[in-house]
């Protein structure tokens, strides 16, 4: 454990021109173009602390110092990243003014490439700060006025799903409304944590999360299902978290299956990254898998996964610049190597625990 967080302490900023103190180092790239640049978003440092908070309570007492240095950092540049007009919404990027696309060429400089606060980021930025009821309250009223039917239907989903009145990703007047399994995860994990009472904009969004698991397709149309997370196994990370805190009475008659289609997953697949994510998993499921060495790997063993994307044709509900959005060319990834050590972090403390109780009840 202590390796893990000793790479993640020395990834962390300690202030350039690029990254503020306590940021960690991002970039967006396109392999297929040649395309990289350095990120300047509160996205992996959120999730980074966010993370290391959920095992803090599991770690030796030095790793748990460690870590609330590290977070310590982290939360200080929060305001930074707030609703440009000072409401408790969160953006991507910078806000105060708009650095959206930092540190690039074109994008930068076009008004029509600003992004929106998002309810990604705003949940982990709750989820790591301590929120007043009434700023949760608050919070809750925001994203039912921006849930799909409150001013617009969304378009770029199944038929079957279009009248669910579910949670957009994108908080802003004018967004179009777009559902993504695992940012609904994210959102409902903060609103479950908080224990914030239940509507019918949470329970269509529950509703969803289900429907893609029944129906498979998480499996074979990811990108449909989840535009900013669409692999999946990442949609599988973001949605056992979920389930494994929380247990939703909704999400109940597909754990099985769900449990099935990730040990499916996980004998197919290669990339030592995605085991991790999927055999965290199981765990979190209360599935045992077999033990990754996760303290032999190295930042080689980084290379080709990412975490987080975004389609550039999303945005248009054009059915032909749709069907062109699934193409990985129009896609940019967001990479982070101190996230990837947090992934790795998380999984030791969540196997370690997971074979304690199983010792103990064998005893």
């Amino acid at each position: 454990m202590q390796k893990f967080i000793e790479e993640i302490e020395n990834l962390q900023s300690k202030g350039d021109a690029i990254f503020p103190e306590g940021i960690f180092p991002a970039h967006r790239i396109n392999p297929i173009i040649g395309y990289k640049r350095p990120d300047t978003t509160i996205f992996f440092s959120a999730i980074i602390c966010f993370t290391l908070k959920s095992i803090q309570k599991k770690v030796d007492a030095d790793s748990a110092e460690r870590i609330e240095k590290i977070c310590s950092k982290i939360t200080v540049n929060y305001p930074d990243f707030q609703n440009k007009d000072g409401l408790k919404t969160y953006n991507f990027w910078k806000t105060k003014p708009s650095q959206h696309f930092p540190n690039g060429y074109i994008f930068r400089h076009f008004e029509h490439f600003r992004i929106p606060d998002d309810i990604d980021d705003t949940a982990f930025i709750y989820l790591t700060t301590s929120p007043s009821r009434k700023e949760l309250h608050w919070l809750k009223s925001k994203l039912a006025l921006h849930a799909n039917g409150s001013k617009q239907w969304i378009k770029n989903t199944y038929p079957e799903y279009s009248r669910l009145l579910a949670y957009s990703t994108w908080f802003g007047k004018n967004m179009y409304v777009e559902f993504d399994v695992s940012v609904l995860s994210n959102m409902l994990y903060c609103i479950l944590h908080y224990d914030l009472p239940l509507n019918q904009h949470d329970l269509d969004s529950l509703q969803y999360i289900r429907s893609v698991i029944e129906t498979g397709r998480y499996m074979s149309e990811p990108f449909r299902c989840a535009h900013q997370y669409p692999r999946t196994p990442l949609i599988v990370y973001h949605v056992a978290r979920l389930v494994s805190a929380f247990d939703p009475e909704v999400l109940k008659p597909v754990r099985e299956k769900f449990v099935q289609d990730i040990q499916t997953l996980l004998s197919s697949t290669k990339s030592k990254m995605d085991r991790v994510l999927l055999s965290t998993s199981l765990i979190r499921l209360g599935v045992k898998t077999e033990r990754i060495s996760v303290e032999n790997f190295a930042k080689t063993d980084f290379k080709g996964f990412y975490f987080f994307i975004a389609g550039l044709l999303t945005a248009y509900e054009n059915p032909l610049l749709y069907r062109l959005s699934v193409n990985p060319l129009f896609h940019m990834h967001w990479v982070c190597e101190a996230h990837c050590w947090t992934l790795l972090a998380e999984y030791e403390m969540l196997w370690n625990n997971f074979e304690s109780i199983k010792s103990t009840e064998n005893s």
